[in-house]
């Protein structure tokens, strides 16, 4: 495949006769892939996790598949091409690894790379000294500061009102990693900064969703993080940090309590967010929403969570109809703990962490992921999501959604 391809133009021009060629080949190409992962999954997924003390993430472990067999996975070099090109001019490289992902997260190893994932970032280690001294680590878009045993993390993407995107991924996997590791943290909480933003200046916001501008720029890598932070820090909220020690201490499991409070709007990711918290308060003027079937993609784990929490009706309302849900409708205790007007956050903030900071809590939310959503329940759907997500992402009515909306914002 990869001869073809180094004949043809680059995929966005290429006429219909080099169009059909390169599909026909990638097809072939896909074909092959999965005869091989069929067989072969379980000793691949092995080989690539391996033992090591470190985490290595999703995207280096790809890349590392491709060097155990080329070919299986685009190799980084291939990736960096890939990555400087719009969504819509891109070959659609990252289907191979949505592929390879779905197999190895299928097989009898899965657990393996799921809780690899749990491992703290080599960043939080590295930052953890500072964190313990301080109290305080800043970064670009994320920061955490620790008082009194709660780790305070906010989120101030303020160029993009808050809208999750790699660098906003990588920074709160760090800062969570950091709470999670400090044994002077009992309780985290997260919470989005005053914005800057005409349209919210001086007004909090939690999250706005997905970076659709970076998405539409092919910024927005599948496995750096619409795959990452599932399996990253929106699972060492739910669930806490992998140690080994685990599997032979029962008392070591469980993670932190963590908090949320949701000032203005939880959209998409937000609400994705919103789902794997302890303890939620949302202002009373807040609105939450989950807009991903209108913009043609999944909202993450939500399918697996949402009908729990919910209700299997109402649930469809909200994924499958974009039904949007406002603190003050009574339907909202379903999401929210406590739902106040915003001179009364501070009280519920300080409320909330009495009642989280508390050694019975960590043993009982431990018991409640445990069994509400099973380790082999994750495991499975994200197996499903890894190639249902990524080619919704290269499908032509998203594509086509996305390219309006490049044009809207071209001066």
């Amino acid at each position: 495949m990869a001869d073809l391809l180094s004949t043809l133009p680059a995929p966005a021009d290429r006429n219909p006769d080099q169009r059909a060629r390169a599909a026909a080949a990638h097809g072939r190409a896909r074909a092959a892939r999965r005869r091989l992962l069929s067989a072969q999954s379980d000793r691949l997924c092995r080989e690539a996790v391996g033992e090591r003390p470190q985490r290595l993430s999703l995207t280096e472990l790809s890349y590392h598949l491709a060097d155990i067999v080329p070919g299986l996975t685009p190799n980084r070099a291939q990736m960096e091409v890939e990555r400087a090109r719009r969504q819509s001019a891109k070959e659609g490289l990252e289907i191979d690894q949505g592929i390879a992902y779905s197999a190895l997260l299928g097989s009898g190893a899965g657990g393996d790379l799921v809780r690899s994932q749990r491992l703290p970032t080599d960043e939080a280690r590295s930052r953890l000294p500072e964190f313990q001294r301080t109290g305080v680590v800043e970064m670009p878009v994320v920061s955490v500061r620790r008082t009194d045993g709660v780790a305070e993390i906010t989120v101030a993407n303020q160029r993009y009102l808050n809208a999750e995107d790699e660098p906003l991924g990588q920074q709160l996997e760090v800062a969570v990693d950091l709470a999670l590791l400090d044994p002077d943290v009992r309780v985290g909480v997260v919470r989005g900064a005053v914005m800057e933003h005409p349209r919210y200046a001086g007004r909090r916001v939690f999250s706005s969703g997905i970076n659709l501008t970076l998405l539409c720029a092919g910024q927005i890598p599948f496995l750096g993080f619409v795959m990452q932070r599932e399996i990253g820090y929106l699972s060492k909220i739910q669930r806490g940090l992998w140690d080994p020690r685990q599997e032979a201490d029962p008392a070591s499991r469980g993670g932190k309590p963590w908090i949320a409070v949701v000032d203005g709007f939880a959209i998409g990711g937000g609400m994705q967010l919103m789902l794997t918290f302890d303890y939620v308060i949302s202002l009373d003027t807040a609105y939450f929403t989950l807009p991903a079937a209108r913009e043609g993609i999944v909202p993450g784990a939500a399918n697996l969570r949402l009908g729990r929490i919910l209700g299997p009706r109402l649930a469809r309302q909200v994924l499958l109809g974009g039904r949007r849900i406002a603190a003050r409708e009574p339907v909202a205790a379903l999401l929210c703990d406590a739902v106040v007007a915003e001179d009364a956050v501070d009280d519920a903030l300080g409320q909330a962490v009495q009642a989280m900071d508390n050694a019975a809590v960590v043993a009982n939310r431990h018991m409640l992921t445990a069994f509400e959503e099973t380790e082999d329940q994750f495991r499975s759907y994200l197996a499903e999501f890894a190639e249902v997500q990524v080619q919704r992402l290269y499908s032509q009515d998203v594509l086509h959604r996305l390219e309006q909306q490049w044009m809207r914002r071209q001066p």
